[in-house]
């Protein structure tokens, strides 16, 4: 398992994380990402890939 971070000042929070693996992301009270699993390879990589601002990184 991998964890992960998202660099709140980046997110934009467009939710693509969250839609695409709502068990490893939520929103936060401000309406950003936050990681609050970790997640496998593949997981970890599509979410990466999937955030339009590269505001997720492994931690």
């Amino acid at each position: 398992m991998i964890k992960v971070k998202v660099n709140v000042d980046e997110c934009i929070g467009c939710g693509a994380c969250i839609g695409a693996h709502g068990d490893i992301f939520a929103f936060n009270d401000e309406g950003k990402a936050e990681a609050i699993a970790e997640g496998d390879d593949a997981d970890v990589a599509d979410a990466i890939a999937s955030c339009p601002v590269q505001a997720i990184v492994e931690d």
